[in-house]
Order: structure tokens, then C-alpha cells, then sequence
């Protein structure tokens, strides 16, 4: 025990809980000095020297100094030494202790030495400052219950923190997950936010965004390359268990949102909570003095950084998120619990599909587009005929979905002439319709087209009559209009018969 340090924090008027925290005593030991040393007047006047001070002590005080305690384990030091060469953990060196020894071992007792023999170091790390505009830091962290909008049941929300490197100026969004579709769009939200585009995103190894992570070569989500591409930013993941090299925002943008806006919030609507927290951005977090710049966040943006990000593209990111599926036996991949059709050429492979917000593409190994469908909903099907085997078209034709969507496919005419034909009440005429669309593979596409637009306007809807104007090749010529019909009941006689009639013969 250095007695000149507990003397030096006792004249500058440390507290007793002070001084043993920093000198490492009892505070109860601490309070015995203090006494000591109002007693022989060292609180007072010039600081006796150290060597003074000891024997001092030592003369008036005998037994000073703290309580010398020998650990319980100690004469198991070589073997606890033994043990950690080996690299036991401390649960095992104290479980073969006791099988050995055959008696209780203390865990405390074994940690405490260890701790002795292996005195813990501390690492340095270099704080490293970045230019107005170079870099953004983003993470997700757990923000607490919050009301669904839709049903006002509560559910689990996350908050997602852009926070800029140079100005520690925020972007703050709560959201229900953190699927892929919900880290793009809140890049997107954030960019636009602030008006600009940092030129590199700093991130942890989550799954939205990091499909493998590795020191020198991670592996980037197919949609977050797209989106990183689209904004012109790069994509800076940390090495595995590295979360410190992203500071910044752990320390400054996720705990103190969790710390300053969340803690102690009731549940509220998830649009309504996000309202509050753009204004806490500005208004509290953004005028805030940043306790490591000694600045405001958002005067230093609005000062330097604003203008130093890159500019937002000419079209907001569509959010699209990329897939592998294999195209299975039917001539469809899975994406989203809907079905989608692609060339049947390519079944039993592999394809990317790439899903936006209307639309989805399929491409296959080599990158090259082979479908694009109109979203669907779970559980419906997109299919296209000419992705289906040709021999196959009959089978798909049986049912009334297939003849529209092989008649669609075929043209406008075939299409409304077949559905005329769905639609015929009271008798069926399915099987008319599937004769109708029998007849393209041996005349065309073209001439069943001509043929039916011919059938129409002559107020024909029946297979004879396609039939008859392909069999004689009067699909080319132009349409005459067709001739007023006579009435179906005309009174053909006389009147003087009529009305005789009328009055029972006579005339």
C-alpha cells in the first residue's frame, strides 16, 4: 500500500468510497487513516516525504495496512499452473481439483488466483477520424414493443441508426423486422433524409446484408451489392467479432437512441413513434454537444458535411430482393409462396430471381433474363404457354384458366372469341373453345388470329365457322357487314282477312 497516494487524495478531498475505489482498500481501512492522519496533523501543512510518512506509520500505527489474506488454493499453485498450461478453463481446473483432492474447492478462490498469476492486459486502440462525407455507420438494435398500425396488437421492433461518421448527425427509423426488403428501404429512407449519399457504409455481419462473413473476402447480399451499386457507395463490413471498429454507432447511435428517446416509452403506433423520434433527431439528438467533437451534430452537417456526400441518383432504389431457386418438374420456381413459370428447357437448374416491388425476373446461370412475370400473391401461379412443353398445352388447356391463357397469348381475337365460347349458357362449350385453340399449331398463330376477327364480325362464335373460313382461306379478305336479318314473325296476308279474323269471320 502506497501511504503517500492515500494522504495526497485525502488533502484533496477525496471521499472515503473515493479512495478505497482508487487505492484498492476497505473502506472501513480507509476510514482508520483518515483518523490517523487528522490525529498527527498530515492532513495539514507540507506533505511529510514518503519515507517520513512510513515511519511514521509504522511507529504510531503498528499493523497498519490492509488484512493479508492467503488464498485457499494456494498450495495447488503449481498444480493451477500446470493446469493452465494445458489450457484448462476454470470450471475444469477446480472439477479435477476436487476429484484429486477429495475435498470442497472454492471457484472464487481459483478465478482470484489465476486472475493473480495472469494479470489481465489492456489493449490500445488508435480512435480513427474520418473526412466530412467519407463514411456512415448503420445497425439495427431492439427498441421494445410498439402497436401494429393495421391491427393494434403489439409487436417486437427494432431500430435502425445511420449515423454519420464526421458530423455524428443521425437517421432513426423503427421497424418491425429486419428482413432484406426493410434494410433496403431504410438505406433508401436515410439517403434521402439527409440528401446526399456517404461514400462508404460501415456495418456488422447481419444477415440482410452479409451472407458469409470473412476477414478478406465477405460475402455480399446480391441485393445490398445492387442497391451499394445503384447509390455509388461501398460496402464496408466488419471482420468477424469485430463490433468495436463501428463505435460510433453502438456506443453514440444505438444506445443512445435505446438510452435517451426509448427508455421508459410506453407502446405506441409504429408510424406514430417514428414521427417523434425525426423530430428527436433534430430537435435533442441534433443540438445536442457531442461529448467527443464538443459540437453540435447537425450544425456541422448543415456547415461541411451536407455538401461533401454524393448526390442522390435521378430515381429512388426498387427495392428488389434476390434469390436462388431451382426450377422444379412443372415449369415453376417458388419465390415468396407464389409460382412463377420459366422455359421448360431449364427445369432441374438453378435460377436467380429477382423480386421488386411489381415485378419479378428470372435469369439463368449465365445472367441472361429468360422470364418476367407481374408480381404475385402468395399462392397464385404465373405462367406463361410458351414456357410449357408443347406436348403438354392440351393437359393445361382442360380447364377454363388454361384456354384464356393460351387464347390471351395467341391474340385479342382468339382471346374474346374463346371466352364468348366460356361464357355460352346454358350448354357448355369448353370443349368448342379447346377445338378452337387445336387448330394453331397446324395453321398459326396469324391465321387462327385472322380467322377469328373474321368469325367476330360476323357475329359467329362457333369452331364450324373458324373452321370453314381457314378451310377456304377467307381469313385475308375484308369483312362485309352483315345484312339486316328479316323479322322471325311477319303477317303475311291480307288485312281484310286480319281483322276479319279479329271479328270472327264476318266481314
Amino acid at each position: 500500500m502506497d501511504i503517500q497516494e492515500v494522504v495526497r487524495l485525502l488533502r484533496g478531498g477525496a471521499s472515503d468510497r473515493e479512495v478505497a475505489r482508487l487505492v484498492g482498500l476497505n473502506r472501513r481501512t480507509v476510514i482508520k487513516y483518515r483518523r490517523w492522519a487528522q490525529q498527527h496533523e498530515v492532513l495539514a501543512g507540507p506533505v511529510p516525504r514518503a519515507g517520513e510518512l512510513e515511519r511514521l506509520l509504522a511507529r504510531t500505527l503498528p499493523g497498519a495496512g490492509p488484512p493479508q489474506q492467503v488464498s485457499t488454493v494456494e498450495r495447488y499453485r503449481e498444480e493451477i499452473v500446470g493446469y493452465r498450461e494445458r489450457g484448462l478453463e476454470i470450471a475444469a481446473i477446480r472439477a479435477r481439483l476436487e476429484e484429486r483432492h477429495q475435498h470442497p474447492i472454492s471457484y472464487s478462490a481459483v478465478w482470484r488466483l489465476v486472475r493473480r498469476l495472469e494479470p489481465p492486459t489492456s489493449e490500445a486502440f488508435v480512435r480513427v477520424e474520418v473526412a466530412p462525407g467519407s463514411e456512415a455507420q448503420v445497425d439495427f438494435g431492439y427498441a421494445g414493443l410498439a402497436l401494429d398500425p393495421r391491427t393494434g396488437q403489439p409487436r417486437k421492433s427494432w431500430v435502425f441508426v445511420l449515423e454519420l461518421s464526421w458530423s455524428r448527425h443521425l437517421y432513426v427509423e423503427t421497424v418491425f423486422d429486419q428482413r432484406v426488403e426493410t434494410w433496403l428501404l431504410c438505406h433508401r429512407r436515410a439517403f434521402e433524409w439527409l440528401g446526399g449519399v456517404p461514400e462508404r457504409v460501415v456495418l456488422d455481419n447481419l444477415k440482410a446484408a452479409i451472407i458469409r462473413a470473412s476477414v478478406h473476402a465477405p460475402e455480399v447480399q446480391r441485393s445490398y451489392r445492387e442497391c451499394a451499386q445503384h447509390y455509388g457507395f461501398r460496402i464496408d463490413p466488419n471482420p468477424p467479432r469485430s463490433p468495436h471498429l463501428k463505435g460510433k454507432v453502438e456506443q453514440g447511435g444505438v444506445h443512445y437512441v435505446k438510452r435517451n428517446f426509448l427508455a421508459g416509452r410506453e407502446p405506441e403506433r409504429l408510424d406514430e413513434r417514428n414521427r417523434k423520434l425525426r423530430a428527436w433527431a433534430l430537435e435533442v439528438a441534433g443540438r445536442r454537444v457531442h461529448g467527443t467533437t464538443k459540437q453540435r451534430p447537425l450544425e456541422r452537417f448543415e456547415r461541411t458535411e451536407r455538401a461533401a456526400l454524393l448526390p442522390l441518383p435521378a430515381s429512388p432504389y426498387d427495392p428488389a430482393v434476390w434469390k436462388a431457386a431451382r426450377l422444379h418438374r412443372d415449369c415453376h420456381v417458388v419465390f415468396e409462396q407464389a409460382y412463377y413459370s420459366a422455359p421448360f428447357r431449364l427445369v432441374g437448374r438453378t435460377l436467380w430471381v429477382r423480386g421488386g416491388a411489381r415485378t419479378v425476373e428470372l435469369y439463368g446461370a449465365d445472367h441472361q433474363l429468360v422470364a418476367t412475370h407481374e408480381r404475385a400473391a402468395p399462392g397464385e401461379r404465373r405462367t406463361r404457354p410458351d414456357h410449357l412443353p408443347p406436348e403438354k398445352l392440351p393437359g393445361l388447356e382442360a380447364s377454363r384458366e388454361g384456354c384464356r391463357a393460351r387464347a390471351g397469348a395467341l391474340g385479342p381475337a382468339t382471346a374474346t372469341l374463346v371466352e364468348r365460347l366460356l361464357e355460352h349458357r346454358p350448354e357448355d362449350r369448353l370443349r368448342s373453345a379447346r377445338r378452337v385453340l387445336a387448330l394453331a399449331p397446324s395453321v398459326g398463330p396469324e391465321r387462327l388470329e385472322a380467322a377469328c376477327r373474321r368469325a367476330l364480325a360476323y357475329d359467329s362464335v362457333e369452331y364450324p365457322t373458324v373452321k370453314r373460313i381457314l378451310a377456304a382461306g377467307l381469313e385475308r379478305e375484308p369483312a362485309e357487314p352483315a345484312a339486316a336479318a328479316p323479322p322471325r314473325y311477319a303477317f303475311v296476308r291480307s288485312a281484310g282477312e286480319f281483322v276479319a279474323g279479329l271479328l270472327g269471320g264476318a266481314r
